[in-house]
């Protein structure tokens, strides 16, 4: 695995920051948030131990959930206005430490200092005792700094004893954190056009306008430049719900995604001419996995009024989601992204189930998806 380098925590501090949307002044929450995460530390370490090669996923659920500790531990020191970077560079000045020199991969520094647990030999079980029991010393009252020392000491500890990286578990936090409650800039979106050096015959569209109408049938057809594509869709199900419209989310996806194996394949418009890139995004399992989402989220969308008038989807729910599509390339995109191609297209089809029909206007470059209604091409 090609490692990214040091990340120094006056970086971390500084870039997790707008991520923070708890009241600043509830104290509470965040303390009890942290004691949570340890709990879940805990939680994970315990199936590894128990399900042992059962648990392939360890290591990704460990980066997490210390990801996330360290998380409300930054939100903790910020609320006390003490720095992160000071409390971890005091508690590794320990004799439970050493510090070996490295070539620095900052350009303003030569040299850096890692701190290096002396005993290796340090077990998960003891150290995660020792982890639970600092998070529990935090709660009732303001902590002080030497409590927060003593925690980031049995953190640190606990992280090399599941054989983590520091580096890699801060900066998968930041990744997570960033894209699932910041919208992303221009910046963040570099390298997520996935077909920007295709020809456009093997490009979804820049922008599209997809024509849905619905017949004396009950059946909804689809038409793009004026040609039919994919079949006529009824709900398939005894209490109808609209499901006949549902080719509007993988639109959705193509437009603010940009991804969408079934898209591709109604237009065909798969990547041909680079054999993997067919094989392993374009061909059936990537379909069956788009079409499989699709259906989940509908499911959970009908408990929700499909989403009319919510702003946001549960972090969980777009974590989940993330799950889905490990091995796609559509993997890369922010979690929030995710939440926009849900939000509006649902809005989408609200008004296409409402109207019985209507245009599908899909805007790549913007990122964008909306509704005309039929007798406006008139």
């Amino acid at each position: 695995m090609k490692k990214e380098g040091s990340l120094l925590l006056s970086d971390y501090t500084a870039e997790i920051v707008a991520t923070d949307v708890l009241d600043p002044n509830d104290f509470n929450s965040v303390l009890q948030g942290l004691y949570g995460e340890v709990g879940g530390i805990m939680a994970t370490a315990k199936k590894n131990v128990r399900e042992g090669a059962a648990y392939p996923g360890f290591r990704k659920a460990a980066e997490e959930e210390f990801g996330d500790t360290l998380w409300y531990f930054a939100a903790i020191c910020r609320r006390l206005q003490i720095s992160l970077e000071d409390i971890f560079k005091e508690a590794a000045n320990h004799g439970n430490f050493r510090n070996v020199g490295a070539a620095s991969d900052v350009i303003e520094g030569a040299l850096a200092y890692i701190a290096v647990p002396v005993d290796p030999t340090t077990s998960l079980d003891s150290s995660l005792v020792r982890l639970g029991q600092a998070a529990a010393a935090l709660l009732g009252n303001t902590p002080v700094p030497a409590d927060l020392i003593s925690f980031a000491r049995a953190y640190l500890d606990a992280m090399y004893a599941a054989k983590l990286a520091f580096s890699e578990v801060a900066r998968g936090n930041l990744r997570k954190a960033r894209g699932a409650f910041l919208y992303p800039q221009v910046e963040d979106l570099v390298g997520l056009d996935f077909d920007s050096e295709f020809g456009v015959e093997e490009q979804l569209p820049r922008n599209f306008k997809i024509r849905v109408n619905q017949r004396g049938s009950g059946k909804s057809y689809l038409q793009w430049n004026e040609v039919f594509i994919g079949d006529p869709l009824t709900d398939n199900i005894a209490d109808p719900d609209g499901y006949r419209f549902h080719d509007v989310f993988h639109f959705a996806y193509a437009a603010i995604l940009h991804w969408s194996p079934v898209t591709r394949a109604l237009i065909k418009h798969k990547r041909k001419s680079n054999p993997r890139y067919d094989e392993e995004q374009d061909s059936g399992r990537a379909m069956v996995v788009e079409e499989g989402l699709s259906a989940w989220i509908f499911s959970r969308a009908k408990e929700l009024n499909f989403f009319e008038s919510q702003d946001k989807v549960s972090l969980e729910f777009l974590k989940t989601i993330g799950e889905f599509v490990v091995g796609y390339e559509v993997e890369k995109c922010p979690l929030k992204l995710w939440e926009k191609a849900i939000l509006d297209g649902y809005a989408v089809f609200r008004q296409l189930k409402t109207n019985k029909g209507g245009w599908i206007i899909g805007n790549r470059e913007e990122r964008t998806i909306t509704y005309m209604p039929l007798e406006s091409e008139k």
